[in-house]
């Protein structure tokens, strides 16, 4: 097996019903099928999980941390979109 055929792939574990999944790392593969059975084996031999999410590392897109401010500040502008915004009741005062 060469490693001109596998693909990168990254592995997110859930560690208990009801939890986010988690980035673990990552690992090169030849599929999905062998990425899950390889993520299953390098970081679950404890039991640690309950799901494994794993995906090729080539089709994750991601903003860039020098665009933060361009990516973001639109949002800015629009305060209704927080909770902070609304007025609440005085009746409701546990939110």
């Amino acid at each position: 097996m060469t490693t001109e055929k596998l693909e990168l792939f990254e592995v997110f574990i859930r560690s208990k019903r009801g939890l986010d999944h988690k980035h673990v790392g990552s690992l090169h593969a030849e599929d999905h099928a062998q990425a899950l059975e390889y993520a299953r084996d390098c970081y679950t031999r404890r039991s640690e999980g309950v799901s494994i999410w794993v995906m090729k590392s080539n089709d994750i897109c991601a903003s860039q941390e020098d665009d933060a401010e361009s990516f973001y500040d639109p949002s800015d502008d629009k305060p209704y979109r927080h909770a902070t915004y609304y007025v609440l009741p005085d009746p409701v005062n546990n939110m």
